[in-house]
């Protein structure tokens, strides 16, 4: 298979128990923080990077993990309860640079007095959130922040080749580099142009060339 051929080296780890999340020289910092959970010097850490990239994939094998709870806007005020009652101890706040400065420095002041944990995702480090609450701004310096980059060409060769591979697919390396060439740089462009292939193959009855993905990928 192609994934022999390429002899580069992915890690593997169950997200939600069914897909793989692979771990790649982009994200390896991003994986090797959340592996050290509980053992983290702050009551929170923040993965950020662009769309794509992998952080709410992450956060979903984090979450699978420590049976963490999602919270948004709306439900943060409760979460804060129950982190104060004992009732919640691990949380993932997506997005966090989207909330109110002034619940958010609640959930972090409750999750560090009762030895609590948040894993917060965005695009961008908190020290470019547009935060006004000076003991907000002094929480947010205080927590890791973990920058995970866009796959570089060979760990987006090794992504296609994993998801080929998983759908039992050959595919050469020309198709390969093209793709590499051509799709978005992320996890999510990878998995959409994989299946748009393997659709294509199926409706045309073709295999999986360059001429294909040509006409295929847009």
């Amino acid at each position: 298979m192609m994934s022999r051929q390429l002899g580069f080296d992915l890690g593997q780890r169950a997200s939600l128990g069914r897909e793989d999340f692979l771990v790649a020289p982009h994200n390896e910092a991003a994986v090797a923080w959340v592996d050290a959970w509980p053992d983290w010097p702050a009551a929170a850490l923040a993965l950020h990077g662009p769309a794509g990239c992998g952080k709410t994939h992450l956060a979903s094998v984090f979450a699978a993990r420590t049976q963490a709870e999602y919270i948004d806007p709306p439900s943060i005020a409760a979460a804060i309860r129950r982190v104060l009652d004992g009732t919640l101890r691990e949380i993932v706040v997506d997005e966090a640079d989207g909330f109110e400065d002034a619940a958010l420095l609640h959930l972090l002041n409750a999750l560090t007095e009762k030895g609590g944990h948040a894993l917060m995702t965005a695009r961008t480090a908190p020290a470019r959130w547009n935060v006004k609450l000076p003991d907000l701004k002094s929480r947010l310096r205080a927590i890791p922040a973990v920058p995970i980059a866009p796959p570089d060409d060979a760990s987006l060769a090794a992504i296609l080749v994993k998801l080929f591979d998983d759908r039992q697919l050959r595919v050469d390396q020309p198709v390969i580099d093209w793709l590499v060439a051509h799709i978005e740089r992320s996890f999510d462009g990878a998995r959409r142009a994989v299946a748009a292939l393997d659709d294509a193959s199926l409706e045309k009855r073709r295999e999986i060339t360059v001429a294909l993905a040509r006409e295929t990928i847009r």
